[in-house]
């Protein structure tokens, strides 16, 4: 199932008050990016992250998840009604998350 356009809406607007926050398109999911870092992504219509340090120790009982077959499991983020916790999580994951490749 892929993930609906208004869902990927709904979180990027809860995502809002974060500078930088961009998306890809990728194969009827959306990629999610802060800062040219990939920090999670939407996946079956499911906002999921990167299962950093700083995460789990803001979501001790968040559920880890499949984004697809084959794919390391994330961490499913339930509080995506409250931009003031999206926010700290994702400035947190930004310091622990390698920099970019560069594309040669």
């Amino acid at each position: 199932m892929a993930s609906s356009k208004e869902y990927l809406d709904f979180i990027l607007e809860q995502l809002s008050e974060l500078e930088d926050v961009t998306y890809r398109a990728m194969m009827g999911e959306y990629i999610i990016y802060y800062c040219g870092k990939i920090v999670g992504g939407i996946y079956d219509d499911r906002f999921l992250v990167k299962p950093t340090r700083f995460a789990v120790a803001m979501m001790p009982d968040a559920e880890m998840e499949l984004p697809y077959e084959g794919a390391k499991k994330m961490l499913l983020v339930n509080n995506v009604e409250d931009k003031a916790f999206l926010r700290e999580l994702l400035e947190g994951m930004y310091r622990e998350l390698p920099a970019p490749k560069s594309k040669k």
